[in-house]
């Protein structure tokens, strides 16, 4: 009998199952988490995903370093655990460019802005002003108030600047 080539398929093909685990979105892409349930989301994105720009800071949710977007809601990823994410979508600082790498209105104002000092709360500080435009597109002095990311080196005027002239730029039609 010959023997079929062996570039060949088989002569039936098996689907495999469905692999178990935590099934999510982040930053529009689907991804599977298949390992503790109980690991924090900011680990798995550092560590498994190498999106970086969510920051460790404090670890108890005080700082505001590793702010993410979950389902657009503004949450601290270190106090996530995978196992409360199945089926929602998260999108971190990385998240919010065009899929072209161009920067969103806000991260064009922050850098109009010089909005950045030392830089390691920058992406909380981003996602979190992303949240608040999204909730309200012409921020008040309220609104800009109640941020509740911390900065050690004090460049909260700059951001500030940086909200607003970005809150223009979308009115104005920029996204």
């Amino acid at each position: 009998m010959p023997q079929p080539p062996p570039h060949a398929p088989p002569a039936t093909i098996v689907p495999q199952p469905k692999r178990s685990g935590i099934h999510l979105r982040v930053n529009g892409k689907p991804y599977l988490h298949a390992g503790d349930p109980q690991m924090p989301l900011l680990w798995w994105l550092r560590d498994y995903l190498q999106l970086t720009g969510t920051k460790y800071a404090c670890g108890i949710g005080a700082c505001g370093a590793c702010t993410v977007l979950v389902d657009g809601k503004a949450e601290h990823a270190c106090l996530l655990p995978m196992q409360t994410l199945a089926g929602r979508s998260i999108t971190t600082v990385e998240g919010l460019a065009d899929a072209d790498g161009t920067f969103s209105a806000l991260q064009q104002a922050w850098v109009d802005e010089d909005a950045v000092q030392c830089g390691y709360c920058q992406a909380g500080q981003l996602v979190a002003a992303h949240a608040l435009l999204q909730k309200h597109p012409q921020p008040g002095e309220a609104e800009l108030d109640a941020l509740p990311n911390l900065c050690r080196c004090g460049a909260y005027p700059r951001m500030r600047r940086a909200i607003v002239r970005a809150a223009a730029a979308r009115k104005a039609g920029k996204p």
